[in-house]
């Protein structure tokens, strides 16, 4: 079992012209690290327009499809920090969590990043972190 988030997983002050762009690059930091294959990523796509990701406190957590599940080949997080936004639907995500879960782990990842940004002072230290090591200690439980 690798380690689920990774410095290398983790991208501070990006900017975006759509959520396409951020969902992308949550899938290719995944692809780099070698949680999932190439074609996760078009999955990460379908499953935004089926139902957006967006899950509210500025927090959106791309994900594949059901029939992606193939190409998940270890368990993993990416983790986009986006100070000034990007639009997902008429909503602001400030931090886009890009995640694969190997054997269904995805509904425990889903949910551990969901309680900890339920709290929007959490939401904020994402935000306003200067570097991978503050978001690796502010996620270090996830």
């Amino acid at each position: 079992m690798s380690t689920i988030l990774t410095m290398d997983n983790i991208r501070l002050n990006e900017k975006f012209d759509s959520k396409y762009d951020a969902i992308k690059m949550a899938g290719e930091l995944l692809v780099a690290g070698g949680y999932v294959n190439v074609h996760y990523i078009e999955e990460m796509v379908k499953r935004e327009d089926l139902s957006t990701t967006y899950i509210g406190n500025d927090i959106a957590i791309p994900h594949g499809t059901e029939s992606a599940k193939n190409d998940v080949l270890d368990s993993g997080i990416s983790v986009i920090q986006v100070p000034e936004g990007v639009d997902f639907n008429g909503d602001k995500a400030r931090v886009v969590f890009g995640i694969a879960g190997k054997d269904n782990t995805h509904l425990e990842i889903l949910a551990n990043i969901a309680v900890f940004c339920s709290d929007m002072e959490n939401v904020e230290k994402l935000v306003k972190a200067e570097t991978k090591e503050e978001i690796m200690d502010l996620l270090g439980g996830i």
